[in-house]
């Protein structure tokens, strides 16, 4: 399982909610959590950053010369 999907389980878990429930307070759809926590690559970033803003993260693109510095 992916880091992405493990972190947002757990803390979903952490929160006590179901995932029609974390979907209903991100303002997600309900396959949206489904999809990151089973780890799937075909995410829209800007879901995903509404499901991390839960917990004061986001995710921001990175630029392959930026990791060979």
């Amino acid at each position: 399982m992916s880091v992405l999907a493990e972190f947002v389980k757990e803390r979903r878990k952490q929160a006590n909610l179901t995932q029609l429930e974390f979907a209903e307070r991100a303002g997600v759809a309900l396959t949206v959590i489904r999809k990151i926590e089973q780890g799937k690559t075909n995410l829209n970033m800007d879901r995903v950053n509404l499901v991390l803003n839960m917990f004061g993260h986001e995710l921001a693109p990175v630029r392959t010369k930026e990791l060979n510095q």
